[in-house]
C-alpha cells in the first residue's frame, strides 16, 4: 500500500523547516591528539543519537587550545590533518554536516580555523578574523588574522587528504555554507566580543545559523557576560546562535568554563553546564527556521539595511539539515539561565581543575600543609569538594571518572561511595607546628581534617630549624634573635623565613614518600595555599609553603575565601569552619606572648585585606599607577579616610608591591579566577625590579595634596591638626609635628645616623602609622618624609616582606 505522501504531487510536498543542531563541550588536552580525537568522535556519535544533523565543537579542539609555541612546529599541523582524516572517513560522520577546530597553514601563514566537511568532502576552511591578545590570551604570537573580508582563496590540501578522498583543493577564507534549506556562517571566539562582530554582517547577508567555537576561560562572577553576548547577538540580528566552548584544564592555569549554549531570536533555548567532570557533553536544540525568517522580516529597519548589504561567498552543499516529516518534532522552548554564586564557583571550578590536573599528571593524590587558617582550610575543602564530585559522577554511571580514580589509586576494583573515605585516600594533610604555634590553630587543623576525612599528620619543625641555625652559628659565631628578644628586623625576618622554608622542604619530602609509607605506588602533588591578595602584596616567604606544585586558591581573594568557607560550612556540614573564619589570620612565625598570638597578618601588612583587594582591582582592572589610584580613592574612601590617609595607604601599597614583585616570577601555578591576579607568567606582565621609591609618582601625589589644601574654603590655623576633617596641609609644606616627632626622633622613621638593625628604629611599622592617624594624633611630615624621603620610612615594608630586608632606594 502506497503512503499518503507518495500520492501527493511533487510540487505540493512539504519542505522541512525544523533543524536539530548540536554544540559539543569537550575537555581537551593540549597535544593529546588521540584522546582529543576520541572525545570529538564521541560528541559526534552523541549528536547523531540525539537527532542532530549538524555538529560543531570548541576552538582548536583537535590540538587542544593551549599548545602555545607548539603551534610553531610543523608536527602540530601534520598531526592535525591526520586526525581530521580519521574523523572524516569514519562511518559515524556520514550524512551529517560537521565542523572541527584546528590550526592550518596557508601560504606559510598560520591560521586558527574551522574546517567544515560533509560525507568525506571538505567544504570550507574558515580562518579566524580577529585574534585575542588580552587577559591570558596571546593568539597573535602563533596565528594571524584573516584580513580579506568576504574573500576566499584556493587551498591545496595535503597529499594524505587527497589520496584518501580524491579532493585536491578547498576554499579558504571568509565565506558561508549554503545548504538546501538554510545558510550557516562562522565566528570564532573573539569575533563575538569584538565591537564589529561578524554575526551582524552575516545576518544581514541572509545567514540564519551563526556558529561560534570558543576557548573562553572562567573568572569569578563573569559567566553572565558570554550568555548576554549570545542572547543579544541573536536578539539584535535575529537567527540561531550556537556557542560551543571548551571545559576543563587542558594544561594551563585557566579553567575553560563550558556554558555551551544555543540561542534563538534573543532567547537561550539550550545550555550546557559550567562545571563538570564529564569529558564530553553534547547540547542540542530544535529550531524552526520559519521563526527566524518571520522575526527578521518584522524588523523593518533591519530589512532596509540588509537589502543593500554586500553578500558573502557561498559554498553550496547538496544537503538539507531539516527533514520533510518534522511536524511532530517540537521546537526547543526558551529557558531561564540560573548562574552559580561566587561561592559555588569557588567550590566547583578549582575542584574540577584539580581533578583534571591530578588524573593527567600521573600522581596519586595531594599533600597539603594544613595550618588551620582560612587559606589552607579553603584548599583542603576544595579537595573535599572534588571528592564529592567524583563520588557523584561514579554513582551516576560515568565510567571515565571511575576508570580515572581507579588508575590514580592503583586499585582496579575500587568504587568510591563516600567522599570522606575517598578524601582519606587522596589527601594527606599535615600540621607543621613549632614553638611559635598556638594550640588553637593545631586544634582547628585537626578538627577540619577529621571532618573532611583527610589522612592527617602532626609534626614539629623545631628540631630541623634548630639544626639549620646551629650551622649558621658554627660558621659565623652569631645567633640571630627575634625582635621580642632584642633582635633587629633583619634577624627577626631571617628567623621567620627559615621556619617557612623548612616547611616547604618537609612538604616535598613527605609528598614523595607518604604513598610509600601507605604501600601505594607514586607520589603526591604538593598544594599551595596563598591567596591572590597575599601574592599582590608579596606577603609570603619566597620558597616557603606558598611554593608548591599547584595552588587552587592562588587566584582568589581573602574576602571571597571567607565567604566560600561560610558556604562550605553548611554545604559540606563542617562546623569547625565557624572557628576558622572568626580567628584572626596569622603566620605564627614569631614567639607567642604568654601563650597568645603576637602577630597578625593585617598588622604585619599595614593594610586590611579589603583595602588590598581594592588596590589590586585599581592596579590591574583600572590600570592605575600611584597617582591615578590616589585620585580615585580620595573620592571612593572619603567617608572613612581623608586625603592624607589615602596618600599614606597608596604609597605604602606601591612600595610593598615594588619590593616584592620579584616573588611573582616563581609564583606557584594557580587556578585563574580573579581579574586582578598578579600572575607574572601570562596574565600580568610587569617588571620585577622597580624603583621602589616611586619618586616622581609620589611627588605628584604630594602636589595634589597641596592643591586640595589650597582649595579648602577656610584654611586652618597654625594649631589645626593636619589630619582633621576640616582642612589639610600637604606633607610637602615643610611644617613639623607639634608633638616633636621628626625624622630622627619619631619611632615611625629611621634615624639618619643609624641605629641597631641597620639604621631602623625598633618600634616602626606602617600599622603604627595608621594607628597614629586613626587615633587622631597630629602627624606632620617634612618634604624629606614625603616623596623624597621614603627611603627612610619604616612602613611595614620590613613587616613580612621575607626576602628584601633592605629599605627602598
Amino acid at each position: 500500500m502506497m503512503s499518503l505522501c507518495s500520492d501527493l504531487p511533487t510540487k505540493r510536498r512539504r519542505m522541512g523547516r525544523k533543524v536539530t543542531l548540536a554544540v559539543a563541550t569537550l575537555n581537551q588536552w593540549a597535544l593529546d591528539f588521540e584522546g582529543n580525537m576520541s572525545r570529538i568522535m564521541e560528541s559526534i556519535m552523541e549528536a547523531r543519537e540525539m537527532g542532530a544533523t549538524y555538529r560543531t565543537g570548541p576552538e582548536l579542539e583537535v590540538t587542544g587550545y593551549s599548545c602555545e609555541d607548539h603551534f610553531h612546529e610543523s608536527d602540530t599541523y601534520l598531526h592535525s590533518w591526520q586526525i581530521l582524516l580519521e574523523i572524516m572517513t569514519s562511518p559515524q560522520c556520514n550524512d551529517m554536516l560537521i565542523d572541527v577546530g584546528m590550526p592550518v597553514q596557508h601560504r606559510n601563514v598560520a591560521y586558527n580555523c574551522r574546517v567544515v566537511f560533509h560525507n568525506k568532502r571538505i567544504l570550507l576552511i574558515r580562518p579566524k578574523l580577529v585574534m585575542c591578545d588580552d587577559g591570558n590570551y596571546r593568539e597573535t604570537r602563533w596565528f594571524s588574522s584573516w584580513t580579506k573580508e568576504r574573500q576566499t582563496e584556493e587551498y591545496y590540501l595535503p597529499r594524505i587528504i587527497s589520496a584518501a578522498t580524491g579532493q585536491h583543493t578547498v576554499p579558504i577564507g571568509d565565506a558561508v555554507i549554503a545548504t538546501r534549506d538554510t545558510c550557516l556562517g562562522y565566528e570564532i571566539c573573539e569575533e563575538l566580543w569584538n565591537p564589529r562582530s561578524t554575526h551582524i554582517d552575516m545576518s544581514l547577508s541572509g545567514v540564519e545559523i551563526m556558529v561560534n567555537s570558543s576557548g573562553s576561560y572562567m573568572q569569578l562572577r563573569k559567566a553572565y557576560i558570554t550568555t548576554d553576548l549570545i542572547r543579544n547577538a541573536s536578539y539584535k540580528a535575529g537567527g540561531a546562535y550556537l556557542f560551543s566552548n571548551l571545559r576543563g584544564c587542558d594544561g594551563q592555569r585557566v579553567y575553560f568554563n563550558g556554558c555551551s549554549a544555543i540561542a534563538l531570536n534573543g532567547h537561550v533555548v539550550a545550555r550546557g553546564k559550567q562545571f563538570g567532570l564529564e569529558d564530553v557533553e553534547v547540547t542540542t536544540a530544535t529550531v524552526d527556521l520559519e521563526d527566524i525568517r518571520s522575526y527578521r522580516v518584522a524588523m523593518r529597519s533591519r530589512c532596509t539595511i540588509a537589502a543593500s548589504t554586500p553578500t558573502y561567498p557561498r559554498v553550496n552543499v547538496d544537503f538539507a539539515l531539516s527533514h520533510a516529516l518534522d511536524l511532530n518534532i517540537p521546537p526547543s522552548a526558551p529557558l531561564e539561565w540560573v548562574y552559580h554564586s561566587a561561592e559555588e564557583e569557588i567550590a566547583l571550578g578549582p575542584a574540577c581543575w584539580l581533578w583534571d590536573y591530578l588524573r593527567r599528571s600521573g600522581q596519586g593524590g595531594f599533600f597539603l600543609p594544613l595550618s588551620g587558617g582560612v587559606d589552607s582550610s579553603s584548599t583542603a575543602i576544595i579537595v573535599h569538594s572534588m571528592c564529592c564530585l567524583v563520588v557523584k559522577y561514579v554513582m551516576l554511571g560515568d565510567y571515565q571518572v571511575l576508570r580515572d580514580i581507579r588508575k590514580i589509586l592503583a586499585d582496579p576494583e575500587f568504587t568510591p561511595d563516600n567522599p570522606a573515605a575517598l578524601c582519606n585516600r587522596l589527601l594527606v594533610t599535615c600540621y607543621m607546628g613549632s614553638e611559635n604555634s598556638s594550640k588553637e590553630t593545631r586544634q582547628r587543623a585537626t578538627s577540619l581534617a577529621n571532618q573532611i576525612g583527610s589522612y592527617h599528620l602532626e609534626i614539629n619543625i623545631d628540631g630541623a630549624v634548630s639544626a639549620l641555625l646551629a650551622i649558621f652559628n658554627t660558621v659565623t659565631g652569631m645567633k640571630p634573635l627575634f625582635k621580642t628578644q632584642g633582635g633587629c628586623p633583619r634577624q627577626n625576618l631571617a628567623l621567620q623565613n627559615i621556619q617557612a622554608r623548612t616547611r616547604m622542604v618537609l612538604s616535598y619530602l613527605f609528598a614523595q614518600l607518604m604513598l610509600w609509607v601507605r604501600n601505594r605506588p607514586g607520589g603526591l602533588l604538593v598544594l599551595g595555599s596563598a591567596n591572590v591578595d597575599e601574592a599582590l602584596r608579596g606577603y609570603m616567604t619566597k620558597y616557603d609553603c606558598s611554593s608548591a606544585d599547584i595552588n587552587p586558591i592562588g587566584g582568589i581573594s581573602k574576602t571571597d575565601l571567607k565567604r566560600f568557607l561560610l558556604y562550605a560550612k553548611d554545604k559540606f556540614n563542617l562546623p569547625i569552619i565557624s572557628d576558622i573564619v572568626t580567628a584572626p589570620p596569622t603566620a605564627e612565625l614569631e614567639p607567642l606572648q604568654n601563650g597568645a598570638l603576637a602577630q597578625t597578618d593585617e598588622e604585619d601588612m599595614g593594610m586590611t585585606y579589603n583595602e588590598l583587594s581594592e588596590f589590586g582591582r585599581l592596579r590591574k582592572q583600572s590600570y592605575c599607577g600611584p597617582y591615578s589610584m590616589f585620585c580615585k580613592l580620595v573620592s571612593m574612601w572619603k567617608d572613612n579616610c581623608n586625603p592624607l590617609e589615602v596618600s599614606y595607604k597608596v604609597m605604602h601599597f606601591f612600595r610593598c608591591y615594588a619590593i616584592n614583585r620579584h616573588k611573582m616570577t616563581v609564583l606557584t601555578p594557580s587556578y585563574h579566577a580573579e581579574s586582578y591576579s598578579p600572575d607574572d607568567n601570562r596574565f600580568d606582565h610587569r617588571p620585577f625590579l622597580y624603583p621602589a621609591n616611586w619618586s616622581w609618582q609620589f611627588k605628584c601625589i604630594d602636589e595634589e595634596l597641596e592643591r586640595i589644601a589650597c582649595s579648602t574654603t577656610a584654611p586652618p590655623s597654625s594649631g589645626d591638626d593636619f589630619t582633621s576633617a576640616k582642612g589639610y596641609h600637604s606633607p610637602s609644606s615643610g611644617r613639623r609635628a607639634t608633638s616633636g616627632a621628626d625624622k630622627t626622633s619619631s619611632p615611625l622613621f629611621f634615624s639618619e645616623t643609624g641605629t641597631t638593625g641597620g639604621g631602623m628604629s625598633s618600634g616602626g611599622s606602617a600599622h603604627q602609622l595608621n594607628n597614629h592617624i586613626h587615633g587622631h594624633e597630629s602627624l606632620k611630615l617634612t618634604k624629606s618624609h614625603s616623596s623624597g624621603g621614603y627611603s627612610k620610612m619604616h612602613s611595614s615594608v620590613m613587616g613580612k616582606i621575607k626576602d628584601r630586608t633592605g629599605v627602598p632606594v
